[in-house]
């Protein structure tokens, strides 16, 4: 054991091999072999066994013989070193950046060659889980969705781009326009919709869902493109090493002078929501040349341009503006979008300053301003003392307190004529975006669709020092996905144990659906509290916050910012921000913008100044919009809910579809080539759920092999009377000669199926040294003769068998035909036999006559004469049935018939009788009633005095039964509290285990989250503190913070003793007004007394 090479976790490589040196109780010490590395000591469940050729790397995972997280980020990591950057783990496609230009790697002879093959047959790439997904749309007759996630940079949108071009060039070659418009989407969609991050140059900051459709001769007919999510705070504000979207920088560096000079357009130093960010173009050395001073930044003329292979700031234009012209949009609707950029862009210049000269207070539009403002009202078709006016002030309509329905104008102070400023800029340039998608769809021509393939570009898990409304989204749609996941890949695995038959029990998960339900439940999930909260009249980020720890507090997936792993995490405070545990780790979220950022709704003057714009295209953007205002109230619409409403239609259309998915990882942060990051690699694999799926595989059957793979690995250990063999029954001689487990190994239709670590057991034992060998040939060849044998004993065993099964089957033939005979006769006799039955059911009425005749005083013998002729012809009918074959039922019927009825008629006759002789006898006996009258007188006493002894008794046995009930509760009450105390006993017992398995599963969490918040503190230099232990003090913490915020004072005495003055001499009585009577009246009224007194009631109402 201790020369076994072993991996060992190290933060810097993920993992690192290493040789064990001592073990303990819980802990194993090991010593790298890397002699840079110092010792680590680690526990077992953190330490993995090493492939015995640990540079050897394989195409599936699964066929690592074991399979554990080392060794995936082992295999990846040489198969990386040799430029090969697919690899499958069953039928899940990882694909690793290159960040450089592989040779050969997506030409056209490449994608010719993946046509038709299975997974498998030649190297992993992303060609082949294309293929598949065409192959199984075409022979299940079921629409197919590509599910591409990842970290941004990972190379997400490179690999839709390869899938779709993959798609478009084998089956839409016949579609003609179709398969180009679908493939110019690209360009357009990455101009308006990508950017350059820290991460990656080209990140897509929105998801989009891209569909090709087939027909039902599986030829492409058309395609359609959802979107979902844009990063509208990029427009306004990005962080100094990041820029806002390419369309921006293309229309400064690369659109023709003309058109720079009709927009206005210069260098982005002169644009207020360019220059906060980076302002450097992109560029080659050829398309730098190109560039005149007046378009360069000063960044960009003292560092020069940025460089990437794929992104060129002056030729995408023109790509771009091709692909728009080739989309159908004409020079006049191209010139509309770029104007709609430009207006953002000058709109963005205008600056506000504290207006010094009203009396009213409030801003204006700085004098250093008003170019940019009549150069955005002129683009944007509008008056610009509106535009002005609209920027500095919002419309207002009284309810109480004036004359009702009166527009008034409410000056804004700087700082919310800014945000006023933003909202329109933003609002602009999503619809612009809606737009753009839009015009793609209807470019594109769509004929009868019978089935389709999507590719769904989503961001993978995010985590950054600061995260917003944008990343709780993201990674409220990772979880989403990787429920779905998880199904999924669980419910591929159980298929193909069905096809290979074998009998493996269900395989079963952690289920994420806690996390899931923190944040979408209705009525409290964390969208639902802060939808409430942004329909306050005055919200507040501090009270949403904390309204989500008092809702969850006591919940496992929330926690306090404090309780983060990173340090600069826990200077934020309580109700600032709370803390998550995805099923990726623990992040932090700042939610100082959340209530902004989920509001996608404009002020009445802005949204009424736009709608009545004499640009058309603008107006047409704005047309459809149901931003109404009530009130001078800016109308709330949901960011959160409208994502997630398109997020439940994305699931219901994933769920309706096969899924095959491609895992994209980002090898380094530098975004540079053949760097391998083994610390981050293995963050990204755990974020995207590949490592569950490893956990989840190893309660399978995860190790493969086909039976020809095992003839051939052995063959050369094996003599030649043994290698002949057939590889299957090859293998089964090899696995019973073993004598391994049966438990261990399952034979399939074309492999064998190892249990985790099996198939390096039988590994071990094929390669041992040749004495054992020897003695291994020898068991396999006595297998063989034995097996030979028992075949042989078996045949004849099978023949006398079958001799007897044929004396058998004679026999029982024999006796069907008997059975067959007898039930012939019966149903030809069941009449004749139910007819004599019926008329013998008849003697018991004539026995009745008899008892009837014996009670009889007079005419007995005429009486008796007449049964006994009717005895007769029974006997007659009966006779004559049994002596006639051929008599028919109905004349059976008739004969039984006429009997019954002869029988009820001499009934009736004798009951006529009886009845006159018992009315006689009942005149008799009233005559001796009253005789007996006389002596029940004289018993009357003696019945009176037996009544009393008789009631003496009862009290007797009543006192006796309330001593017995007295005995009986107090029986049971003993046995009662016996049943409580076993109860408690019991539930102590359940109540203990249960924290156990809870304090287990939280330091699994903790650790998760300490390898996260190591990545994320490398990545920006924080720090990492320790917290030991750290559930426990997590509980804690969350104790000690609602005792402070529950117990903290809301507010002096003195000032609750005024409030109470007020309301008590208030000349106004609110108590029956209603909340939005209040809320209205707060926001309109002038009446300072009547606002104070709305404010008290109001707060009294939320208390």
């Amino acid at each position: 054991m201790e020369q076994q090479k072993v991996w060992v976790p190290d933060p810097g490589d993920g993992f690192v091999l290493g040789k064990i040196i001592d073990i303990g109780m819980d802990e194993v010490t090991v010593q790298p072999l890397d002699s840079k590395k110092p010792k680590q000591t680690c526990s077992l469940e953190r330490l993995y066994t090493a492939e015995e050729h640990d540079n050897k790397d394989v195409d599936d995972n699964c066929a690592l013989m074991f399979l554990n997280e080392a060794t995936l980020l082992n295999n990846i990591k040489i198969r990386y070193s040799k430029d090969k950057i697919y690899t499958y783990v069953a039928n899940i496609l990882i694909a690793v950046n290159p960040y450089f230009e592989i040779r050969d790697l997506y030409s056209s002879k490449t994608i010719k060659s993946y046509q038709g093959k299975s997974l498998g047959v030649l190297p992993p790439h992303v060609f082949a889980i294309a293929d598949k997904a065409f192959r199984d749309m075409k022979v299940l007759k079921q629409s197919q969705s590509i599910i591409v996630s990842g970290e941004s940079g990972a190379g997400k949108t490179e690999s839709t781009k390869y899938l779709l071009r993959y798609l478009c060039d084998l089956w839409g070659h016949a579609a003609g326009p179709i398969e180009q418009k679908i493939l110019d989407a690209n360009p357009v969609l990455e101009a308006f919709g990508n950017a350059k991050t820290t991460r990656n140059n080209n990140s897509s900051r929105f998801g989009k869902f891209m569909e090709v459709h087939f027909d039902s001769r599986c030829t492409v007919v058309g395609g359609y493109i959802s979107h979902y999510l844009l990063e509208k705070s990029r427009i306004c504000t990005q962080s100094p090493e990041e820029r806002n979207y390419h369309v921006f920088y293309l229309l400064c560096a690369g659109a023709p002078d003309n058109l720079r000079s009709k927009l206005h357009i210069t260098q982005p130093d002169d644009y207020h929501y360019l220059r906060q960010g980076c302002t450097q173009y992109f560029t080659s050395k050829t398309t730098e040349k190109n560039l005149n001073n007046s378009q360069k930044s000063n960044m960009h003329s003292k560092k020069g341009g940025l460089r990437d292979p794929m992104l060129d700031d002056v030729t995408d234009f023109k790509n771009m503006d091709e692909a728009l012209n080739r989309l159908g949009l004409t020079p006049a609707e191209r010139f509309e979008l770029y104007s709609m950029v430009a207006a953002v862009l000058h709109l963005g210049n205008i600056a506000f300053e504290e207006n010094l000269e009203g009396s009213k207070g409030g801003s204006s539009v700085t004098s250093g301003s008003e170019g940019s403002l009549k150069i955005a009202a002129g683009i944007m078709g509008v008056d610009p003392e509106e535009l002005r006016q609209a920027l500095v002030s919002k419309v207002m309509q009284t309810n109480r307190g004036g004359l009702k329905g009166t527009v008034i104008m409410v000056p804004l102070k700087v700082h919310e004529a800014n945000s006023a400023r933003d909202a329109l800029a933003k609002a602009i340039y999503n619809r612009l975006f809606d737009n753009v998608v839009h015009r793609i769809n209807k470019s594109i021509p769509f004929k009868a669709s019978s089935y389709y393939i999507g590719v769904l570009d989503i961001a993978g898990f995010e985590y950054f020092t600061v995260n917003s409304f944008e990343q709780f989204c993201i990674n409220y749609c990772n979880e989403k996905l990787q429920q779905f996941f998880n199904e999924r890949i669980l419910k591929d695995e159980q298929e193909l144990y069905h096809r290979e038959g074998l009998q493996v029990r269900k395989i079963e998960f952690v289920d994420n659906q806690d996390c899931i339900d923190l944040i979408e439940s209705k009525g409290s999930g964390i969208f639902s509290l802060l939808d409430e909260e942004s329909k306050l009249p005055k919200y507040s980020p501090d009270h949403f916050t904390l309204e989500v720890h008092r809702q969850w507090g006591t919940h496992f997936r929330l926690g306090l910012p404090r309780t983060s792993r990173l340090k600069l995490h826990r200077e934020i405070r309580d109700d600032e921000g709370f803390l998550i545990r995805h099923f990726a780790g623990a992040v932090c979220y700042q939610t100082s913008q959340f209530i902004e950022k989920n509001n996608d709704a404009l002020h009445a003057s802005l949204e009424g100044l736009v709608q009545e714009s004499q640009n058309p295209f603008l107006q047409s953007l704005f047309a459809n919009s149901n931003n109404g205002t009530l009130k001078g109230k800016l109308t709330f619409i949901s960011v959160g809910s409208k994502f997630k409403t398109q997020l439940g239609e994305l699931m219901e259309k994933l769920r309706s579809t096969g899924t095959n998915f491609v895992r994209c990882i980002k090898p380094n942060q530098k975004m540079v080539d053949h760097q391998f990051e083994g610390g981050s690699i293995l963050s990204q694999l755990q974020c995207s759920g590949m490592t569950s799926v490893l956990e989840l595989m190893q309660q399978g059957y995860p190790s493969r092999a086909q039976f020809t793979d095992l003839y051939e690995m052995y063959r050369k250990f094996l003599p030649p009377e043994l290698a002949r063999l057939d590889p299957r029954l090859f293998c089964k001689a090899l696995f019973r000669a073993l004598g391994m487990n049966d438990n261990d190994y399952k034979f399939g239709v074309s492999k064998v199926f190892f249990r985790p670590g099996k198939f390096a057991e039988f590994d071990a034992i094929m390669r041992s040294d040749p004495d054992s060998l020897a003695a291994m040939v020898a068991k396999v060849k006595k297998w063989l003769l034995a097996s030979h044998w028992k075949k042989a004993q078996w045949c004849a065993l099978s023949v006398i068998k079958l001799a007897n099964k044929i004396v058998y089957r004679r026999n029982c033939l024999i006796t069907i035909q008997k059975n067959a005979r007898m039930y012939l006769a019966k149903k030809r006799h069941r009449p004749r036999y139910r007819g004599i039955g019926k008329i013998n059911g008849l003697q018991a009425m004539l026995t009745r006559m008899e008892s009837v005749i014996k009670q009889l005083k007079k005419d007995k013998d005429s009486s008796a004469s007449e049964v006994k002729a009717l005895q007769k012809d029974m006997t007659a009918a009966i006779h004559n049935i049994k002596s006639n074959e051929k008599i028919k039922p109905e004349e059976i019927n008739k004969l039984y018939t006429h009997l019954m009825n002869k029988a009820n008629s001499q009934m009736g006759d004798l009951q006529k009788k009886l009845e006159s002789q018992k009315i006689a006898e009942e005149k008799e006996r009233m005559r001796k009633i009253q005789e007996d009258m006389e002596r029940q007188r004289k018993l009357k006493e003696d019945e009176e005095r037996r009544k009393i002894e008789e009631e003496e008794n009862r009290i007797k046995k009543i006192e006796i039964e309330e001593r017995r009930k007295a005995e009986e509760i107090i029986r049971r009450k003993q046995e009662e509290e016996d049943k409580k105390a076993s109860k408690a006993v019991q539930v102590q017992l359940e109540k203990e285990a249960l924290e156990d398995a809870k304090f287990r599963e939280s330091m699994e969490q903790e650790r998760r989250d300490l390898e996260l918040a190591l990545r994320l503190a490398q990545e920006s230099n924080g720090q990492v503190e320790d917290l030991s232990p750290p559930m426990r003090r997590l509980a804690s913490d969350y104790q000690i913070s609602q005792t402070i915020f529950y117990n903290k004072p809301i507010r002096s005495e003195n000032v609750r003793a005024h409030q109470a003055a007020i309301n008590n001499n208030s000349k106004y009585d609110l108590s029956k007004w209603k909340y939005s009577e209040l809320r209205d009246t707060i926001n309109t009224s002038c009446d300072i007394e009547l606002l104070e007194a709305c404010r008290v009631e109001f707060h009294r109402r939320l208390k």
